[in-house]
């Protein structure tokens, strides 16, 4: 069984994607004013989950350049939908190989930035960021949708009970 938090992480995860449903590639390359657009997001969030729970737990780097393409302060870019659609859910499931191992202990630990550099954040907190970070961008992607016009787009947080209680 997952723990708690990991399970909170997985259905953020569901709700971004069901948040995005049905975007085209044409709306997801699109930037109004100073949003990203969501190809964008959809990379950025893979970029979080690649660096934290694969690079930097398991030493792997799956997509090299990736946080140069769609990293934090880095210039706006405009990747295409489907390549960083794939790159989510590759890293997504790697990042679920760490993540399924976790128990209430390890939270406490921190991850390597790099070899002899501590993370600030322990893992309890760096899995809360990451799941708080769907949500920001949750919202953005759905304010996105609204501005372009799109309708029957979610109202409300769907159902949790076959990813948290599981």
């Amino acid at each position: 069984m997952s723990h708690p938090l990991v399970n909170q992480l997985r259905f953020a995860r569901s709700e971004f994607q069901r948040c995005l449903a049905d975007v085209s590639q044409e709306d997801a390359l699109l930037h109004i004013g100073q949003m990203n657009c969501i190809s964008w997001i959809i990379g950025h969030l893979a970029n979080q989950e690649h660096r934290n729970f694969v690079t930097r737990a398991q030493g792997k780097d799956l997509f090299p350049g990736l946080n140069d393409l769609v990293g934090y302060g880095k210039p706006a870019s405009t990747p295409p939908l489907a390549e960083m659609w794939h790159t989510w859910q590759v890293a997504t499931a790697e990042a679920d190989v760490f993540l399924d191992t976790i128990n209430g202990k390890d939270l406490g630990s921190y991850l390597e930035t790099s070899p002899g550099v501590i993370l600030s954040e322990n893992l309890g907190l760096n899995i809360l960021r990451v799941t708080y970070h769907y949500w920001f961008h949750t919202g953005e992607a759905h304010a996105i949708r609204q501005m372009l016009g799109h309708t029957d787009l979610p109202q409300f947080v769907g159902d949790m009970s076959e990813v948290v209680l599981r």
